[in-house]
Parts: structure tokens; C-alpha cells; sequence
């Protein structure tokens, strides 16, 4: 899997460029109405009403006792079938390699090292534990995104958007205007990079969710960059290239999967990629998220006070999902880091060669990706394919729409 490093075009959807080239103090996207949230969609199973879009937690805390129609999938895509869940997730669940981050600065390193490659490439998704992040930021992060979700919904509209650049976004599903059905959840998108940039944006309630985020946000960038560097040691990549990462695109991705009523009809997040580098993970103790391993969906088992690494498409990616609980509500909150936005991506040259490994996509710019996401963001591996140099059989998610 990171045997070659693939010449991805795809990162994060916050930036520096933003920032200096389209946001102005007070002159955010304005929110989207509560009339566009109750339009479209069509009929309300047994309500008789109109859709209400970008407040699932609303939903089920109106009692409802059926999941509307527009997040209801395709029978072939539900997690259940007939009734019963499938076979992945009834009887299948995944202990992630686990990686001792301490051991990276002991005699142990190159059994680490091993370690760490093995994962990446067996599997796209790793644990860590002793990363050295005090428990309490970890803790009071989980806390204090339970408590934004718990706010008036007339407070936490205040950031719905339908643009997904905007430096804070509140909403459901990846994009809202173009999604046939929509995700089981509510998000909170913070992008944290310029951070002096972006903090004046993120939310003023509860009134110390910007303290406590900034803080865990500087403990995922330091993070974030001790495990470039072990990556790029399995690669045996120079070391050179890390300080590429330092001004690099940061997102925070704050995930709310409210408790639902028929769980076997939806998905917190349909099967996807991450379209950055890396995506550290931290989540609660309720299971949810499922990884695709071989042909299965397995669950993986939540480790308290843990991370998830999650290697995103510049590296080769895995298909992972969210499910959604009957009983319980599930938070989980997503770092997602890559290259600063400017930056044009191809493979590292001590990647290829014109013998044996030949380059298969052209260099790119994001902001190409950029306009491409904001139509089909859900579908991006599509993009990938239209940069492909060498001829061969497309990836199974990389189909025309």
C-alpha cells in the first residue's frame, strides 16, 4: 500500500489562499434558511411533512420513529438486509494494529518502524497509544463538541453554509446541494490553518470551545508531524520533505451521529476516502465506525483515550463507513492534515522512475480539486482518473457519475 507513494491531487478544503483571497471579517457565506433546510427531499415517511435538512439530532429528538426519506439509501447500500445485519457487520470486528509511539525514541525504533510500514500497508489504519497527549485535553475535546451538538439549533445554524471552503462549516452529509441522500449525521468543520486566521471564526459557545480546541489542535499538528516522519522513514523518503508539512492545510472535523430509529436504512457516512495525507481519529466509547478489510465491513473496536490513523489518498486509501446506533448517540472528532493548498502535487521523484515505476498522473494544483469537490465531492476519485497518464483498468470507485 506504501510501497510507491501515488502522485495524488487531492487535500484538504481549507487554506492559507483562502483566508488572504476570499474571507473578510463579517462577510461569511450567509447561512443557508431554514426553508432551504425544510425543502426538498420529498414526503416524510408517516409525517406528512416537509424534509428537514442539517439538523439530524433535531430529528430524533422530535420522537420520530421513522428515518425520513432523504437519508434513506438503496437497499443494495444499507447495512442491513431483510431486517438483519449483514454479515460483516453481525459477526466481524477489527483490532487495528496497535503502535507505541513512546517506543519511536527508544532502542526499539526499527521494530516500531516495522511495525508502522506493515500496518500502513496491510491494513491503511493503525492505533496509536503513548502519544504523549495529556489525557485531559483528549477528554475536555470529546466534552466540549458534545456540548456545541447540545446547543439551540437557531446557535449552531448560525454556520450553516453550502460552501465547503468556509473556515467554519456546520451541516450534514459532504454536500448538501448535491447529495441524493443524506449522512446521519450533524459535523462541525473547523479549518485551523492559519490558525490566527481561523480562530476569530470558529464558534463563541460554548464559551470555551475555542480554548480547549486550539489547545488539542496544536497537540494533533505536533502529532501529526512526529508520524510524517516515521512514514517517510518507511518509505525511506529524505527527510527533507517533512518541512513541507509544517505550513501544511489542518481541518477539524467535529462528527455528531445522533441515535436513530432505524439504523438499517442509513449511515453515519457512506464507504469513502480521506483526500489528505493523514486523518487522526478520536472517538468515544460507542462503536461506529466500520473498515473495509479484504471483502468484509468490519467494526473497529474503540480504545479509550486512543487515536486512529487513517491513511488518506496521497497514500493509497481505504474505504471506510460509519454506522449509526438505536440507543446510543456517538461523537467523534477528525483531524485531517496534508501539504499546504498552493502546493503543486506529483510523486516524490525517489518514488519513480521512467523504468520500472513510471509516473501515472499528472502534477496538479488543488484548486482545480477544489472546484471539482464543490460539485461532486462525494465522487472524488473520479478526479484522480482524469489526471491519469499511463493506461490501465480504472479503480472500481472511479467510474463515471
Amino acid at each position: 500500500m506504501l510501497g510507491s507513494l501515488r502522485s495524488s491531487c487531492i487535500d484538504l478544503v481549507a487554506s492559507s489562499k483562502f483566508f488572504n483571497d476570499r474571507v473578510k471579517l463579517g462577510n461569511l457565506s450567509r447561512p443557508l434558511s431554514d426553508k432551504w433546510f425544510r425543502s426538498g427531499g420529498g414526503e416524510e415517511r408517516g409525517g406528512g411533512g416537509a424534509a428537514v435538512h442539517g439538523r439530524v439530532k433535531q430529528l430524533c429528538e422530535s420522537g420520530i420513529k421513522k428515518v425520513p426519506n432523504k437519508y434513506i439509501l438503496p437497499a443494495s447500500e444499507r447495512p442491513r438486509v431483510n431486517g438483519r445485519r449483514d454479515t460483516a457487520a453481525q459477526n466481524l470486528s477489527l483490532k487495528l494494529p496497535v503502535v507505541d509511539l513512546s517506543l519511536l525514541h527508544s532502542k526499539d525504533h526499527a521494530s516500531v518502524i516495522q511495525s508502522l510500514k506493515k500496518a500502513c500497508e496491510e491494513y491503511g489504519f493503525f492505533q496509536i497509544v503513548n502519544h504523549g497527549i495529556p489525557i485531559k485535553v483528549i477528554r475536555d475535546m470529546v466534552d466540549v463538541m458534545r456540548r456545541f451538538f447540545e446547543l439551540p439549533f437557531e446557535e449552531r445554524s448560525k454556520y450553516m453554509s453550502s460552501d465547503i471552503r468556509n473556515p467554519v462549516r456546520y451541516g450534514t452529509s459532504f454536500n448538501q446541494m448535491n447529495d441524493k441522500v443524506f449522512s446521519w449525521r450533524d459535523f462541525l468543520k473547523l479549518s485551523c490553518h492559519p490558525i490566527s486566521s481561523a480562530l476569530p471564526y470558529w464558534p463563541s459557545s460554548p464559551a470555551d470551545l475555542r480554548d480547549k480546541a486550539l489547545l488539542y489542535v496544536k497537540e494533533m499538528k505536533s502529532l501529526f508531524m512526529d508520524l510524517m516522519e516515521a512514514i517517510l522513514e518507511t518509505l525511506g523518503v529524505n527527510r527533507a520533505v517533512l518541512e513541507e508539512f509544517r505550513t501544511g492545510s489542518h481541518i477539524l472535523v467535529a462528527n455528531c451521529y445522533p441515535v436513530c430509529p432505524e439504523p438499517g436504512l442509513t449511515l453515519g457516512m457512506p464507504p469513502h476516502s480521506d483526500y489528505g495525507f493523514l486523518t487522526l481519529l478520536l472517538q468515544d466509547d460507542v462503536e461506529g465506525l466500520q473498515v473495509q478489510h479484504g471483502d468484509e465491513w468490519v467494526t473497529v473496536e474503540p480504545v479509550p483515550d486512543s487515536f486512529v490513523v487513517n491513511i488518506g489518498d496521497h497514500f493509497e486509501s481505504v474505504l471506510h463507513r460509519v454506522l449509526v446506533n438505536p440507543a446510543k448517540l456517538r461523537i467523534s472528532v477528525a483531524s485531517l492534515h496534508s501539504l499546504p493548498i498552493e502546493r503543486v502535487v506529483g510523486p516524490s521523484p525517489d518514488l519513480v522512475d521512467d523504468d520500472d515505476n513510471p509516473r501515472r498522473y499528472m502534477d496538479t494544483d488543488f484548486a482545480s480539486f477544489l472546484d471539482y469537490i464543490a460539485s461532486c465531492e462525494s465522487k472524488h476519485k473520479n478526479f484522480l482518473e482524469s489526471r491519469r497518464l499511463t493506461p490501465g483498468k480504472a479503480h472500481p470507485d472511479c467510474q463515471p457519475i
